[in-house]
């Protein structure tokens, strides 16, 4: 039995403070056909032995990335993780560590998240980062906030090239704030026109580089526009792995990077938990949301690590916090830092070339193929396939035969004509016959 603190009478003074009749009032807005009305249809009871053996067959039915062929993309991208990563996380002091409030006992930990934070400092070009975020959407709505913070303006530009979770994560963000986004149209072909919507009241620009589509693009021009306008340029990264082989966000004039580091330390877990970046410009830093661990040095000289700027959380001084997240995605940017660590600088390059290198030759085998065509003039990894078909048809013919054949554009922009689209991402996990088996399938299939 669950332990509700509560009296009735309690509870019936405080639905009154917030002014509202009874419990079932505060779900109004989920849809009725959407509400549980009784019991699920489930056993009242069960032995353990009896429900173990039921999962165990629940979960036979996953087709896993680990054991098929797997070019699922779109944000989610399956990479090598090495086991020493898994190890670390899994030590005592960091598993049960979650808030360092004492820096005393808290170094091991301060120190990890400081060094995340030099790791997505570097890799981005910006000049500094904080201890992470929830996830990639909810990093990117948070920076929108922060832009129009800084700017004292209250309209984003929302590229229609920005992943679609992260355009409904800022939306919903946005939707009960003094702030609004234009969200422009996604563009299958050919550049983004931004320069016409970028105005005086614009506080920012949120594009993703390599896009939504895959293609990668040169954002100099742009950042110099919105600069020239008092708006700041907010550019996304879904692939972190992306910033081995491409100019950074910062060397192109961004300032504020949001991305998704689930790439480097952290398996795709069905979906989460992931890591959120956030970096920007140093001259922006109390604007920016989440923790920030500082290096400093205790009485005695010696180096240590500390919660710095905190104050703007949540937690404290709440009329002035910058940001409802007051903790950092800790186990997942620790997998980041142990993975970053591993690879170094060369090492990240080199994972970025295999990919890239891949992906290209995945590329030219797949548009030979009748029925197939890729629509990307440039890429990283992922590109888009226009297929002779219905791709979210291809992709359950696919994986009958064992293959997770990417992630259909129609399942994640629903209102658009794109039903034979599809996103295909290579990473280095890929073999030559897992790409041999795609195109034999694809062959059958089309």
């Amino acid at each position: 039995m669950r332990y509700m603190p509560h009296t009735a009478e309690e509870r019936v003074k405080m639905l009154g403070e917030i002014g509202v009749g009874s419990v079932d009032d505060l779900f109004v807005d989920i849809p009725a056909e959407a509400r549980l009305n009784g019991l699920l249809d489930l056993p009242l009871h069960a032995s353990e032995m009896d429900v173990e053996k039921n999962f165990r067959t629940l979960a036979g039915k996953n087709l896993s990335p680990y054991s098929a062929p797997c070019f699922l993309g779109a944000g989610a991208y399956q990479h090598h993780v090495p086991s020493v990563a898994d190890h670390v996380i899994q030590r005592s002091e960091f598993l049960t560590a979650y808030t360092p409030y004492q820096p005393e006992i808290s170094q091991g930990t301060l120190q990890a998240l400081f060094e995340f934070q030099t790791q997505v400092a570097l890799i981005t070009g910006m000049e500094v980062a904080n201890a992470s975020m929830y996830d990639g959407a909810t990093s990117c709505a948070e920076s929108v906030l922060m832009a129009c913070r800084v700017t004292r303006r209250k309209k984003a530009i929302l590229s229609g090239n920005l992943h679609p979770h992260y355009r409904d994560v800022t939306r919903t963000t946005l939707q009960f704030t003094e702030f609004e986004a234009m969200e422009l149209s996604p563009v299958l072909e050919g550049p983004e026109d931004f320069e016409a919507h970028i105005g005086k009241d614009i506080a920012c620009v949120v594009v993703q580089n390599p896009d939504f589509f895959g293609r990668v693009q040169d954002l100099t021009a742009l950042a110099e526009k919105c600069h020239a306008a008092g708006a700041l340029l907010v550019v996304v990264v879904n692939e972190v792995v992306s910033l081995g082989a491409m100019m950074s966000p910062g060397e192109m004039g961004a300032d504020i990077v949001a991305g998704e580091g689930q790439s480097i330390g952290v398996p795709l877990s069905f979906g989460g938990p992931y890591v959120g970046l956030l970096a920007t410009r140093q001259k922006y830093v109390r604007q920016m949301p989440g923790r920030l661990c500082g290096e400093t040095v205790d009485q005695d000289g010696k180096r240590g690590f500390v919660l710095t700027l905190s104050t703007r959380e949540q937690h404290i001084r709440r009329e002035k916090a910058t940001s409802n997240i007051c903790t950092n995605a800790g186990l997942c940017s620790l997998a980041f830092t142990v993975h970053m660590s591993l690879l170094g600088e060369t090492g990240f390059a080199k994972l970025a070339e295999i990919n890239h290198g891949e992906a290209v030759a995945a590329a030219e085998l797949l548009d030979a193929l009748e029925g197939v065509e890729v629509i990307n003039d440039t890429f990283f990894n992922e590109f888009t396939l226009r297929l002779s078909a219905n791709a979210s048809d291809v992709v359950e013919k696919l994986a009958d035969k064992g293959i997770l054949g990417g992630v259909p554009v129609a399942r994640l922009l629903p209102n658009a004509d794109v039903d034979n689209l599809l996103l295909v991402a290579v990473t280095e996990t890929c073999a030559a016959s897992d790409i041999e088996k795609l195109i034999s399938a694809l062959k059958e299939i089309l």
